[in-house]
């Protein structure tokens, strides 16, 4: 089984903020694969069922995005997951908007979500799956985490479905193929010099 976890923040204040793009990519995996209802539990809502051919769960950790740690660890014990069989969506600052990437363990980058997620797992083998949202643009009145904070705009939102498919093929690939080959045939290769 695979845990594919969406990180974002609960509540609708958040629902269309930057932050949330890992939980509008999970609550499309759930709708298109007719996974049952989520539910409460593991300090989050979740549900499990079959996608992609193999059984996954799914999970949105209820506890705010710097906490997600307290409701993955649970989740991940419970359904005896081992870390590589982990895959975490979330947005990335460091990646233009709209730009999908597959990436096996690493730091957080100061991303407070995976920051947590290391913390209580223990390490930070788990699978990414980083979904760009772009830095702020230049004359962004306020700090990085105002802008992750805040809304996608109006062009955003209307490329936001693509880029959503893109995250869940990327999640597909990585459950029918495998992390090395996913990554090969998601991440874009470097240009020749």
């Amino acid at each position: 089984m695979v845990l594919v976890v969406g990180l974002g923040n609960p509540g609708r204040k958040y629902e269309g903020n930057r932050h949330n793009v890992g939980f509008m990519a999970v609550d499309e995996l759930a709708r298109r694969a007719n996974l049952p209802e989520l539910r409460e539990k593991f300090s989050g809502v979740w549900a499990r069922g079959e996608a992609f051919g193999a059984p996954v769960a799914v999970l949105k950790p209820q506890t705010y995005m710097n906490l997600s740690g307290e409701s993955v660890q649970p989740a991940a014990a419970f359904l005896k997951i081992p870390l590589e069989g982990i895959v975490v969506l979330h947005d990335e600052l460091d990646l233009p908007f709209g730009d999908v990437r597959i990436k096996v363990g690493g730091g957080h980058a100061g991303h407070n979500g995976l920051r947590s997620l290391i913390e209580r797992l223990g390490k930070p083998d788990f699978l990414r799956v980083r979904i760009g949202i772009g830095r702020p643009p230049p004359g962004f009145r306020g700090e990085v985490a105002d802008y992750v904070l805040s809304d996608f705009d109006a062009l955003e939102r209307a490329e936001l479905g693509g880029v959503v498919d893109r995250a869940l093929e990327a999640v597909r690939r990585i459950v029918q193929d495998g992390p090395t080959a996913a990554m090969n045939a998601t991440n874009p290769r470097p240009k020749a010099r």
